[in-house]
Parts: C-alpha cells; structure tokens; sequence
C-alpha cells in the first residue's frame, strides 16, 4: 500500500510539473501590455505595442490623461466617441481629437481582427467614460457623502462594541483571582504562577484588541476611500499594501506543491529505509540474524551511523527544494553556520572518530572492568565522545575518546568468564627458606582465598634470585574481575596467616642481618586465635 502511494504522488508530481511548464510556456508566449485605468472604473483595456519612440505603458499614461480631459469638459457626451479604420490601425476619435490608435499589437494579443479590438474599447470607454461621470456629479456626490458618515458611525461603533467586549472579558478575568488554575511547574521550579498566568492573558487580550482594531480601521479606509472618483487610487494602493503580499503567499504555495511533494517522497523513503535498517539491527544485537566477522555490539553503533548518515543525505537532497534556499540570506547563514561548525567543534570532531573507531576496535564493552591510563573502574557509558567510567570509589571519570585512542587501555574482564583473570603477587623470601616450603604455603593461602578458582589450579613463579633473597610469584585465576581489590586484600591476609603459623618471616635479609637478639626481634606475629563467641 505504501508503495501505491508514492507511486501516485510521483505521478501527481509529475503532472503538476508539465502544467507549471505549459503555465510558464503560455506566460512566456503571451506579449507584454500596460492598462488604461480611469477612476471609479477598472482597467478599461490594455495596449500592445510601440507607437513612434512610446512604449505601452507610455502610451497608456497619455491616454488617460486625454481621458481625464475629456471628463472635465462641461459638454462631454460618450456617445461623440466614434472610430475610423485606416489601413496600418483604427482610431478611436473624440470629434477631431485623437484618443488611441489600435493597431496590429493589440489584434494579435487579443487573437482578434483589428476592427473588432477597436469597437470592443470603443464600447469599453463609452460605458467607463460614463460611469466615471455619473460619479462626479452633485447628486452622485452628496449620496456618496452620506455613504462615507454612515460608513464613520459603524466604524465608530464597531470600535466601541470591540472595546466593550475585551472590556467585559478583561473583567471576567480578574474574577479569576483564586480560581482553580494551577501553576505551571517544571520539576520543583514554579514557572507560571497564577498571577503570572492572569497577567500573560490579559496582556495577550490587551495584544488582540489593539490588532483588531487597527485591523477594522485599516479595512475601513478602503472602503471610505473608494466612494469618492478622486480618492479612489488610495483606495486601491491601500488594499493592495494587504492583498499584494496574500496574493504572493498564495502563489507561492500553489507553486510550491510540487516541491512539496518531492519533499514528501524523500522524508518517506528516508524513514521507511531508516525503520528497515533499524530492523536488521535489532535482529543482530538480539543474535538472531548472524553475519560472519559482524559482531552483535556493534549493530546498535553502525544502525546510528547509517541513520545519520540517511539523514544528513535527505537533508542534501531536500535543500535544493526549500523555499529561499537559493536567496543571498539563506545562502550566508549557511555558510557562517558551516565556519563556527569546523572552527569551533575541531576536538569534538576528533573525539568522534575516536569513538567510531573505539567501537569498532572492540577494546571494552559497559560493564567491563578496565584501566585507561591511571583510572582502574567499571565502564558506565560509551559514547561517540566520551567514556565514563565509575572506580572502586564510587568517583565518576570522563575520559574523552581523542585520549584513549592515544594511549593504552587494559581490560581485566575480556578473558575473565572464559579463561580466567591471573591475580598476581610478590613475595621476597631468604635462601635460608626451602623453595618447596615457600610454594607450598603460597599456594594454600591462594587456595584458601574465597573467588580463586580450583581450576585452572594456582601456580608459583620464581621471578628473580637476588643478592639476599628469592622473589616468589603466587598466581591465582579468578572469574570475579569486578572484585579484584578485595581478592587481592583477602590472598594478601592469608598469605600473611600461612607464612606466620609456619613460622617464615616475610622480611628483607637486610634488615634481619642488623637486628640483635634472636626471637625476641622476630616480627613473627602469634598464632591467630579464634573469635570468641
């Protein structure tokens, strides 16, 4: 079904735009002419053509001021109008006095024989000639007068009924005081209390009033104007400084449907492939359609890529259709917009390659717990421009994604779950000691540390024979990497246990060798005893 409709709207599109060319071929086709305007009446006619050195609008000028002559004789009569055909053009004539020639220009703009055009205006002055002087006349005059107060007084009392009414309103509102309007609120922050509210109404209905009232005057003086022969351009200046810029608008938006719809076709097919891509991805996050060598975490991150990238791709696409997008104005905006972008989001911008390329390194995932530089913690957040992580102190650390592209980051729950986390440490014992003896009791306190796995089995390094003592290295796995501090605090504490119930001082041959006396400068502490109940 979606499918039949773009069909229709591409095929709508289509046929809007062949009639806007036949508009604009006819637009371009039909010859330019100028109008013979004569107050109170409409356009008369219009003139095509250059006679001599006068182009139509010159010759229109010139026409009405003979016209406008005319009016003013004492002795004018219509019916002294009359027309001699000649063989280049026909002449309308006021007894000897020339008014117009029509020639070829307006024959052929009007697809009409010559003499035809000529009677048609002869006609066409006739009636506006005596329109315009039943108008002038002192009965006509006074009618119009009486027509102009009766129009004052109903301006005056639409005024004042416009007033009464937002007066009546305004009280009403005040009445309101301790009505159940509730204050608007954001959060705990009281935004619009009541008061606030009463006062934003009324200065909105104070706005309202004065709008329609300057509204009724500007539409009543039209209508004033235009009842008197001399006023009349006023009359029609006035209504167009509001009809010009409708007219326009609405020519406008007539003009722009079929961008309109082209507009529509891209935002839908955008979407529709944005819902698709959307699909597939929770498909594969969800493990249920596998890719080889495309791994589920990174389904979420490449569907937001590619959305942004669609988006930004309609946009392109779209621009070229939006309305002013080819004006001077639009033009510098963009283009400022585009500076303060790449001049003033440079780290930003390097922060997000990080991110993209972060993600698709796969060296942490949320959860994990990892060490980026000095900060050891849990992976809270994982953006495109930063990275959060949450330590064992509870301190939240944002690192931007630029930096840990730069340096080096190590994961301790990587191969946790599957292999096992090596928990590691050094213990420094003299020669004195059997190496047997010191693995031994190594081992037990790892075995007795609570999270060390039973398997793989613990084992034991020798990592350096030095001058006075061996470095020993017990080695634990762990499946628990969230919970290394305590591992660590507890094979520490039982290490301890293990080497003083057997007796072995873990203590440098340095400073046994200066010590005087013998057990009692033993740092040895007692035998642990059990807590009494």
């Amino acid at each position: 079904m979606i499918f039949r409709f773009l069909v229709c709207l591409s095929l709508l599109l289509i046929h809007l735009k062949t009639v806007a060319q036949g508009l604009d071929s006819l637009a371009v086709a039909a010859p330019a002419g100028a109008a013979v305007v004569l107050p109170p009446a409409d356009t008369l006619f219009r003139v095509y053509g250059r006679v001599g050195s006068f182009g139509p609008k010159e010759r229109a000028e010139a026409i009405q001021r003979r016209l406008e002559g005319l009016l003013k004789a004492p002795l004018f009569a219509p019916d002294s109008l009359t027309v001699v055909d000649a063989e280049q053009d026909s002449e309308i004539l006021y007894g000897d006095q020339q008014l117009l020639s029509v020639g070829a220009a307006e024959a052929q703009a009007l697809g009409q024989p010559r003499p035809v055009v000529a009677r048609k205006y002869l006609a066409r002055l006739r009636t506006g000639l005596a329109t315009a002087r039943q108008a002038s006349s002192l009965p006509e005059l006074l009618k119009r007068g009486g027509l102009a107060v009766l129009t004052l007084v109903m301006l005056v009392g639409l005024i004042y009924g416009l007033n009464r009414f937002f007066r009546s309103i305004n009280q009403r509102i005040l009445r309101w005081r301790g009505s159940p309007l509730r204050p608007f609120r954001i959060n705990n922050y009281e935004l619009l209390t009541q008061e606030r509210q009463l006062a934003a109404l009324r200065t909105a209905l104070k706005l309202l009033r004065l709008v329609l009232v300057a509204l009724t005057v500007y539409l009543a003086l039209p209508l004033l104007f235009s009842l008197f022969p001399w006023t009349e351009g006023f009359s029609r200046q006035l209504l167009g400084y509001v009809l010009g810029p409708v007219q326009r608008v609405v020519l406008a938006v007539v003009h722009y449907v079929p961008n309109l719809l082209t507009i529509i076709v891209i935002y839908f097919f955008t979407t529709y492939a944005v819902r698709f891509l959307r699909f597939l991805a929770d498909e594969v996050a969800a493990g249920k359609l596998v890719i080889e060598g495309f791994y589920p975490d990174w389904a979420l991150p490449t569907f937001n890529l590619l959305r942004f990238a669609l988006y930004v791709f309609m946009f392109i696409v779209i621009f070229p259709y939006l309305p002013g997008s080819d004006s001077p104005v639009f033009q510098g905006v963009s283009v400022l917009l585009g500076f303060v972008i790449s001049f003033g989001s440079t780290s930003a911008i390097g922060n997000v390659i990080a991110g993209i390329v972060i993600t698709y390194m796969r060296p942490y995932r949320v959860g994990d717990r990892v060490k980026i530089g000095d900060v050891t913690g849990d992976v809270l957040e994982k953006t495109l421009l930063v990275t959060r992580l949450r330590t064992i102190k509870n301190e939240d650390v944002t690192i931007p994604n630029a930096n840990i592209l730069s340096g080096h980051t190590t994961n301790y729950t990587a191969a946790a779950t599957h292999e096992g986390l090596i928990l590691h440490s050094t213990v420094t014992i003299g020669y004195d000691v059997p190496w047997p003896r010191v693995h031994a009791l190594l081992l037990a306190a790892a075995r007795a540390t609570e999270g060390v796995e039973e398997a793989p089995a613990p084992f034991v390094l020798q990592t350096s024979l030095d001058d006075f003592y061996v470095a020993y290295q017990i080695n634990a796995y762990t499946r628990l990497p969230h919970r290394q501090a305590g591992l660590y605090s507890l094979l520490h504490q039982h290490i301890q246990d293990e080497f003083a119930r057997a007796g072995v001082e873990i203590m440098s041959p340095h400073y046994r060798a200066t010590r005087t006396g013998a057990a009692a400068g033993s740092t040895i502490p007692p035998a642990p005893t059990p807590a009494q109940p």
